[in-house]
C-alpha cells in the first residue's frame, strides 16, 4: 500500500505514487479551471436547449429559438437568386445575339458561366474544358452535334444517350465484336482512317490496305461519318480527318473502336440547371471553341 507523507518543500501531501525518486503532491485542481468546465458544461447544456440537438428516433428536438442551418442556407439560396434575376431573367428571354451584344450580360455570363462549368462539367471535360481520353475537348472548335449555342442548348437538354425521351441517340457499331467485318477487314478500314490524318501511315507499304480499307470504309462506314469522312453532325458522328480524336487516334485505338464500337454518355441537365443556366454554359462553352488552329 502506498504511503502518504507531507512534502517537506510545499507543505502539501503526496499520492504516495513515486516514479524515478519522484514524489507526486496531491495537488487539487486550480480553482479557474474548475471554473472553466463548470461554464462550459452549463454552456453546452444550454446549447443543447435552445438549438437542435438531440436524435428522437424519426425526429430531433426542435430547440427553443427553433434554428436550423438546413432552413438558414436554403434561405440564402433564395436570397442570392433574388439577387441575380434581374440579369438572370434577362438572360433567358434575350436572343443568343441580343446576350453577346451586351457587354453587361456577357461579363456575368464569363464569370457565373465559369463556376457553372467547373460544378457541373468539368468532371468529365476537364477544368479548362479540354476532356481527356474518352470525353470530347471542348476547346478546338470541333462538335459532335454542332457548337452554336443553340445546338448546346438542345445537346445539354435532352443530353446523348440519355433516358430524357428525345435525347440525342449516337453508337458506333461494334464491326468486328458483332461480326459484321473480319479481322482483315477491320484492320485495313483501320488503316484508312489512320492515313486521313496521318500523312506518315501513307507509307507505300500500306497502299494496299489503305486502298481496300477505302472500300470497306465507303461500304459500312459513309452513312454515319459522309464519303468525305468529315461527320455529320446530326448524327454525332466524329469528323475522321483532323486529328482531333475523342478514344485516342493512334492505329491501334482506331482498330479497337471499329472492333469492339463507342457509346458515349452525355447526361441531361434540365433538371438540375435552369434555362438561364444552360444558356449561361452554352455561351461560355461555344467561347472555349477555336481557340486551336
Amino acid at each position: 500500500m502506498a504511503i502518504k507523507e507531507t512534502d517537506q518543500v510545499t507543505g502539501r501531501r503526496t499520492t504516495g505514487h513515486i516514479w524515478n525518486g519522484i514524489k507526486e503532491l496531491d495537488t487539487p485542481i486550480p480553482r479557474g479551471v474548475l471554473i472553466f468546465l463548470i461554464v462550459t458544461h452549463l454552456f453546452a447544456a444550454l446549447w443543447w436547449v435552445l438549438h437542435p440537438a438531440w436524435p428522437l428516433g424519426t425526429t430531433y428536438t426542435k430547440g427553443l429559438i427553433g434554428g436550423d442551418q438546413k432552413q438558414t442556407v436554403e434561405r440564402k439560396i433564395v436570397d442570392a437568386a433574388a439577387s441575380r434575376f434581374p440579369w438572370t431573367e434577362r438572360i433567358e428571354k434575350n436572343s443568343f445575339d441580343q446576350i453577346r451584344a451586351d457587354g453587361q450580360l456577357m461579363s456575368k455570363v464569363t464569370s457565373s458561366g465559369h463556376q457553372l462549368f467547373g460544378d457541373n462539367c468539368a468532371a468529365c471535360h476537364g477544368r479548362d474544358g479540354k476532356g481527356g481520353q474518352n470525353y470530347p475537348d471542348l476547346t478546338d472548335d470541333d462538335w459532335l452535334w454542332g457548337g452554336e449555342p443553340e445546338r448546346i442548348v438542345e445537346t445539354m437538354t435532352v443530353g446523348v444517350n440519355s433516358r430524357h425521351s428525345n435525347s440525342r441517340v449516337s453508337q458506333m457499331p461494334a464491326f468486328g465484336a458483332d461480326e459484321m467485318l473480319d479481322r482483315k477487314q477491320v484492320t485495313d478500314v483501320a488503316a484508312y482512317v489512320y492515313s486521313l490524318s496521318s500523312k506518315e501511315a501513307s507509307g507505300a507499304e500500306s497502299l494496299g490496305d489503305i486502298e481496300t480499307g477505302h472500300q470497306v470504309f465507303v461500304a459500312s462506314c459513309v452513312s454515319c461519318h459522309g464519303e468525305d469522312a468529315k461527320g455529320k453532325p446530326d448524327l454525332g458522328a466524329p469528323n475522321l480527318t483532323n486529328d482531333r480524336w475523342i478514344y485516342g487516334g493512334t492505329l491501334s485505338r482506331i482498330i479497337e473502336t471499329v472492333h469492339g464500337g463507342r457509346q458515349g454518355h452525355m447526361p441531361t441537365w434540365d433538371e438540375r440547371l435552369t434555362p438561364a443556366e444552360i444558356k449561361i454554359l452554352a455561351l461560355y462553352v461555344s467561347g472555349l471553341g477555336g481557340k486551336q488552329p
